[in-house]
C-alpha cells in the first residue's frame, strides 16, 4: 500500500529517502479543438441582386467557413452551381464585364414562343465552362429548385445535367422560355420556394444559413385602403403625375417580385434558417445586371459582418 502520508511530509521524497520522487504519470494532453461543422447555404432568388451571392461565397471562403451543401433558387442556383463546379472566378468575371449593351446582345428575342427570350445565347456561354458536367460530379450536394408549370409542383433537381438544372431554375415566366425535361415543363423556382431553407433541412443539414435578397424591401406586405375616382371622359388623357411606364417586361418582373417576396415571407416564417444574411440591395433593380460589382461588394460586406455569428453557431453546435 502506498504511503501517501510519508510522501506528503517528506517534501516529495520517496520512501527510502534517496531523493525527490519521480513523476511517472503522463503529461496532461489538451483536449482537441471542436471540429468545425459545415454549413448548408440556401441561396435565394432575386435576378440581378443575385450577384451578391458571389460576394457572400468569397467572404466565407476567405474566412475558412466550410460549405457542406448548397440549395439554390433562380440566380441563387446559378451562382451556387458554378461555385461547387469550381467556376466562381469565371462567373464573377462574366458578371463584372456586363454592360447594358452586352446584356442586350445576350438576349435572343423570340416571336410566338413561350417567353420573350429563348435563352440559348446564355446557354452557350454556360456551355463554355460547364459542358458535360452533371450534378453528381460535384463534390458536395447541390439542389436547384424549379417549378412545374402544368401542376405547380415544387421540383428539386439533384441529379442530371448541371446546365439544364440552372436554366430551369432561372426560367422567369414570360421572360425566358420554359425548360422541358423528362416530360416536365419547368420554370423559375422562386414561384414556389424563393429561399430554399426547406431543401437543406430535408437533407438533414445541421446548420442552415440563408441569403435573402429581398429583406430590405420594407413596406411590401402593407395593406392599403384606396378610393378610386369616378370614370369620366378624361380617362384617355395623359396623366403627367402618373409613375413612369415600366413596359411589358418591367411589369412582369415587378409582378413576379411581389409574388416572390410574399411567398418568401410565408415560407421563412414557417421554416426559418439558423442564420439569415441580408445584403442591402433595395436600390439595385431586378434587371440591373450591369451593377454586378456593387451587388458583389454588398454581399461580401454582409457576410464579413456576420462571420462572428457564423463561428459562434458552429462552436455551439460542436459542443452539443
Amino acid at each position: 500500500m502506498l504511503n501517501w502520508g510519508l510522501n506528503r511530509h517528506t517534501g516529495g521524497q520517496n520512501s527510502t529517502g534517496s531523493g525527490p520522487s519521480q513523476d511517472t504519470s503522463s503529461p496532461l494532453i489538451p483536449p482537441a479543438p471542436p471540429k468545425k461543422v459545415k454549413i448548408a447555404l440556401a441561396l435565394g432568388g432575386g435576378a440581378a441582386r443575385g450577384w451578391a451571392h458571389i460576394g457572400v461565397l468569397r467572404a466565407l471562403d476567405e474566412a475558412g467557413i466550410a460549405v457542406g451543401m448548397i440549395a439554390g433558387t433562380s440566380i441563387g442556383a446559378l451562382v451556387g452551381g458554378c461555385y461547387l463546379a469550381g467556376k466562381l472566378d469565371e462567373l464573377e468575371a462574366f458578371a463584372r464585364s456586363l454592360t447594358m449593351r452586352r446584356i442586350a446582345s445576350l438576349l435572343d428575342l423570340t416571336i410566338g414562343g413561350s417567353g420573350l427570350f429563348g435563352g440559348m445565347r446564355l446557354t452557350k456561354r454556360m456551355q463554355e465552362h460547364l459542358e458535360g458536367l452533371s450534378i453528381e460530379d460535384l463534390d458536395r450536394p447541390f439542389v436547384a429548385v424549379a417549378s412545374e408549370l402544368n401542376t405547380g409542383h415544387e421540383v428539386w433537381i439533384a441529379n442530371g445535367s448541371l446546365i439544364t438544372a440552372l436554366r430551369a431554375s432561372y426560367a422567369l415566366p414570360g421572360i425566358f422560355e420554359p425548360v422541358r425535361s423528362n416530360g416536365r415543363t419547368l420554370v423559375d423556382g422562386a414561384l414556389v420556394n424563393p429561399v430554399p431553407v426547406s431543401v437543406c433541412r430535408s437533407y438533414e443539414q445541421p446548420l442552415v444559413a440563408a441569403v435573402n435578397l429581398h429583406y430590405d424591401l420594407f413596406g411590401r406586405s402593407a395593406v392599403v385602403k384606396h378610393s378610386v375616382g369616378q370614370p369620366n371622359g378624361d380617362l384617355l388623357r395623359r396623366d403627367d403625375t402618373a409613375p413612369m411606364k415600366l413596359g411589358m417586361t418591367g411589369v412582369m418582373v415587378q409582378a413576379f417580385n411581389i409574388i416572390q417576396d410574399r411567398i418568401a415571407r410565408a415560407r421563412l416564417a414557417g421554416d426559418p434558417p439558423d442564420l439569415a444574411l441580408h445584403p442591402r440591395l433595395s436600390d439595385i433593380g431586378l434587371s440591373e445586371f450591369h451593377r454586378a460589382g456593387e451587388a458583389i461588394e454588398r454581399g461580401y460586406e454582409e457576410a464579413l459582418t456576420r462571420l462572428p455569428e457564423i463561428r459562434r453557431m458552429q462552436e455551439t453546435y460542436a459542443r452539443l
